[in-house]
């Protein structure tokens, strides 16, 4: 079953019950319990081609979205982000429980999922080779990966790349794209067909709109990408693509500091960053139109196949 198949009210009865409800994300299954109506709403849209886990699945993290039990759950109403029962952040507004919780998954996969390495980066891929995108809040990549998965290109992950330290596989995780400020009309403008949630004005990042990732790239949840191109995006107003390659120690020192676990795995660690830097072509990249970095990338892919 997919959470398609479950009607509104079928999907606040479930959530609401003892039980939960429990979502297949790919590497992770996540049980959610919640009555917050709203909050399911959204969480329907965004996760619409998603599989439910059948009963009795391993569960990765049991979350909850829920009012607390003081005044706040009445005036001004406010929810909180549980984790195996436990408060572990601050209550936002009763209306910003999806980025609260889009978020907080994102801690429970940054802090405990640590079977793989992780490297703060969108991935993208096409023909079966996968471009990481790592770069820091600002740079544009979310922007850039919304586009290229716009245009094409497989969406695997805009915040995790998910290293699979056996064979140095990406793992797809393909979840909603939190789009924020200027980007979420932009992204309007240049794909009037893409599906956003709705715009939750004044959190912590500004105005955020969260961008459901194409049918077809959750379709493909359980197919790996092998890496080909590590790519470092960086937005510039008015500026032409700029595509320049790197040298592989530059490549492996930027990359390192973009990862949550680098240090967590150690020697392994290093030994994955540094084989994925060798087996990998290295680039910084300058961009502002979509159009031309498109296909600027586009171009590069099929250098790769001799075309």
């Amino acid at each position: 079953m997919k959470v398609s198949d479950y009607s509104l009210d079928e999907l606040v009865d479930q959530a609401g019950s003892h039980d939960g409800f429990s979502l297949d994300i790919g590497p992770f299954v996540v049980n959610i319990r919640s009555r917050e109506q709203r909050f399911l709403e959204t969480l329907q849209v965004l996760y619409q081609h998603f599989p439910v886990a059948p009963p009795h699945s391993f569960i990765d993290f049991h979350l909850s979205v829920t009012r607390p039990s003081n005044h706040r759950r009445w005036v001004k109403s406010q929810v909180l982000f549980l984790i195996d029962g436990r408060v572990l952040f601050e209550p936002f507004p009763l209306d910003h429980a999806t980025p609260l919780f889009e978020w907080g998954l994102n801690w429970c996969i940054a802090t405990r999922a640590h079977q793989n390495l992780m490297l703060h980066s969108a991935v993208v891929e096409k023909n079966g080779k996968a471009m990481i995108l790592p770069a820091f809040p600002g740079s544009g990549k979310s922007t850039l990966c919304a586009a290229l998965a716009q245009r094409g290109w497989r969406f695997l992950s805009d915040e995790f790349g998910l290293i699979r330290p056996r064979d140095g596989q990406v793992i797809p995780i393909p979840r909603p794209t939190p789009l924020k400020n200027e980007s979420i009309e932009v992204i309007r403008e240049f794909a009037p067909e893409a599906v956003l949630g709705p715009s939750f004005p004044k959190t912590r990042k500004g105005t955020v709109a969260h961008l459901r990732a194409p049918e077809e790239s959750v379709r493909w949840l359980r197919e790996v990408a092998t890496p080909a191109w590590i790519v470092f995006p960086q937005y510039q107003a008015g500026s032409e693509v700029q595509l320049t390659g790197v040298g592989k120690p530059y490549a492996l020192f930027k990359l390192a500091t973009n990862a949550f676990n680098y240090e967590v795995h150690g020697t392994a660690g290093f030994a994955l960053v540094r084989d994925l830097v060798k087996s990998c072509d290295c680039y910084n990249l300058v961009y502002s139109n979509f159009d031309d970095v498109i296909a600027r990338l586009d171009d590069l892919v099929l250098a790769s196949h001799g075309i």
